[in-house]
């Protein structure tokens, strides 16, 4: 607390003045909530269809560059390393939560769903990131919470302060403390003297009613805010969590499900928008234009990584999951969250083989890879912090030790442990680095079409060797993966009859040719990543 409690604007009033230091007490005032509807006005697009089956980078605005040096990252410090994403070959960003909220971090304890978070900038830098990030053929979706608010909200500040509130039924509140309930290995019901209300990850995020028709058109009318103002899609929190039907069935309700469609046939209104949602559990059910349109693919990001450390039965796994899996999945090695995994470099242990093997996997699978900022150069993650900061911490543009080039000023938080070796400076200066290797992978998404949109034909697993064909109309592509530390010879039919295919990665050298039965005989070094595409 400020040792002077009396601020500025309470000096310039006696009254207020007086209240300050105890002579008189100030009415304290209930924050209102006025919800206000909104009709959707499309303005149209400037990406061209198809634009989400590009690469995605996650980003925390509040960890990845501070334009004006207070340490916190903002969305003017984004705009200006949109040229790098560029280059990259990224063409798509999730946003984080950029609105605000009560914790001022992680922000998903909600305040307001139509402001931008303060320390990020205003709206209009946000419709300013929008412009740029358009002009460079970069799409932007933002993350949005529809499961809860923070209980800072107006609308539960309203509703808990009286039963009569004509808000209390925005919330889920029973008289009597429930029992039987244990979620996350807590009890998700707090105690007010007004009711029991239910929060499913923290008695500071309060879940909305979702049975209540006007909750639900209230978030509708949130996300054509967004959407008018052309923001190119969303990212749906916590999908499996919307409605509870008792304590031994409060995940995946098929209500849930119910809910999507009607927000997914709201998106379809807009010209070439996109969605995700995070489901953690049977997220194949989520993804699909009925539904989500896509969804991410947790369980094979565990799978991915044990492939690229030469597992067999991790390999197999890989190569089964999109041959029952929609195409439309969303890829990842690993997020903001812990669940989900560490940071990729910690949880191969600083194996840089591994690391390109797992990279090139899921950039080169079906689905749409989302890659966690920091991850394209190595980023470690700082195991000191507690829970999931540790896996946010400010981005490693430079090796500087105090800033890592993130902010001319002190970072709000501690700073990657590897910094001095893996950063954007150092990596764009070594045509070996990992970086290069994310942005060759790319490059390949871009012009190799069936590698971003094409079928996915003929998995086979050899010992730690994988190969799998993209099909997209007459264009035919081939990926081989050597997991394994020792060479080896990869036997692939159904290529064509006498079919040449040349070498897109690593470029160059003489095409392989089938022999009359269309088979191929590869030799794949050790820890090594081929692609081909058959000529015409």
């Amino acid at each position: 607390m400020d040792a002077n409690p009396c601020t500025p604007w309470m000096r310039t009033s006696t009254l207020a003045l007086l209240c300050c230091l105890g002579a008189c007490a100030l009415p304290t005032a209930t924050p209102r909530f006025e919800p206000r509807p909104v009709a959707a006005a499309d303005p149209g697009s400037a990406l061209p269809a198809g634009w989400q089956h590009g690469a995605f980078m996650q980003v925390f605005v509040r960890a990845y560059a501070d334009s004006d040096g207070d340490g916190i990252g903002d969305l003017r410090g984004l705009i200006g390393r949109l040229d790098y994403l560029k280059d990259l070959g990224i063409q798509g960003l999730w946003l984080l939560p950029v609105t605000t909220s009560a914790d001022h971090d992680h922000g998903y304890a909600v305040t307001d769903f139509r402001r931008i978070e303060p320390a990020y900038g205003t709206m209009a830098d946000f419709d300013e990131l929008l412009h740029q990030a358009h002009q460079r053929g970069i799409g932007v979706i933002v993350d949005y919470v529809i499961n809860h608010a923070a209980d800072q909200h107006p609308a539960f500040v309203q509703a808990r302060s009286t039963r009569d509130s004509p808000w209390r039924d925005w919330f889920v509140w029973q008289d009597e403390a429930p029992e039987g309930w244990r979620i996350f290995d807590k009890n998700p019901w707090t105690a007010t003297p007004t009711g029991h209300y239910f929060g499913t990850f923290s008695a500071r995020m309060p879940d909305f009613n979702l049975r209540n028709p006007a909750v639900l058109a209230w978030h509708q009318d949130n996300l054509r805010h967004w959407l008018n103002r052309g923001v190119d899609g969303f990212r749906f929190d916590a999908v499996a969590h919307l409605v509870e039907n008792g304590p031994q069935a409060w995940k995946d309700q098929p209500e849930n499900h119910a809910i999507l469609r009607e927000l997914r046939a709201l998106m379809g209104g807009y010209r070439h928008r996109h969605g995700v949602c995070e489901a953690t559990a049977q997220p194949e059910q989520w993804a699909g234009e009925q539904a989500c349109g896509s969804a991410f693919a947790f369980e094979l990001s565990g799978q991915v990584l044990g492939a690229a450390r030469g597992q067999p039965q991790a390999i197999a796994q890989v190569a089964a999951y999109f041959t029952k899996a929609p195409l439309t999945m969303a890829t990842m090695l690993a997020n903001h969250d812990l669940f989900a995994g560490r940071r990729v470099w910690d949880q191969l242990a600083g194996d840089a083989a591994a690391y390109r093997l797992a990279a090139a996997t899921y950039l080169l699978l079906p689905g749409t890879p989302f890659i966690y900022y920091g991850e394209e150069i190595g980023m470690a993650g700082l195991a000191s912090l507690p829970g999931d900061a540790q896996l946010r911490t400010p981005m490693s543009w430079t090796a500087d030790a105090a800033s890592a080039g993130f902010s001319a000023g002190q970072p709000f938080r501690a700073l990657s442990p590897n910094r001095a070796t893996h950063n954007v400076a150092a990596a764009l200066q070594d045509p070996g680095s990992l970086l290069a290797f994310y942005k060759a992978m790319l490059s390949l998404r871009r012009h190799v079409a069936p590698i971003a949109r094409g079928s996915y034909e003929a998995p086979q697993v050899q010992g730690t060797a994988f190969a799998f064909q993209r099909k997209l109309g007459e264009q035919h592509a081939l990926v081989l993966i050597n997991y394994g530390r020792e060479a080896t010879t990869l036997r692939v039919a159904g290529l064509g009859a006498h079919a040449a295919w040349s070498n897109e990665h690593p470029a160059g050298g003489a095409p392989s040719r089938a022999d009359a039965e269309g088979t191929i005989h590869f030799a794949l070094a050790p820890q090594s990543v081929r692609v081909l595409q058959r000529q015409p």
